[in-house]
């Protein structure tokens, strides 16, 4: 059974999803990298599976992979993949603060 925390949360995921998400010219870069659902759909999972207080080690484990395909993407790895993938920003580093830290 959500709290009225989780619902509260998965609501802003929603108004972020529909309102913000398609207007910030960018796209996650996890997502953008290995493909999948994108950093809010699976934060909303994972609220959904295990509710946010007992789901935010896996949240932030999630943030810090988005951070980490941010980074192979911009060159920031050995392993960067340069133009190849499309994107200017990431979700966890964005223009909306998240309150998780990320890496």
């Amino acid at each position: 059974m959500p709290t009225p925390l989780d619902r509260l949360t998965l609501s802003g995921i929603r108004l972020y999803q529909r309102q913000l998400s398609p207007r910030k010219g960018f796209r996650c870069a996890h997502a953008a990298l290995h493909g999948g659902e994108s950093c809010s759909a699976a934060v909303a999972r994972i609220v959904r599976e295990d509710g946010l207080v007992r789901g935010r080690p896996r949240i932030v484990a999630r943030f810090g992979a988005c951070r980490e395909a941010h980074n192979v993407i911009h060159g920031g790895s050995p392993l960067a993949l340069g133009s190849s993938v499309e994107t200017r920003g990431v979700c966890c580093i964005g223009p909306i603060p998240i309150p998780f830290r990320c890496g």
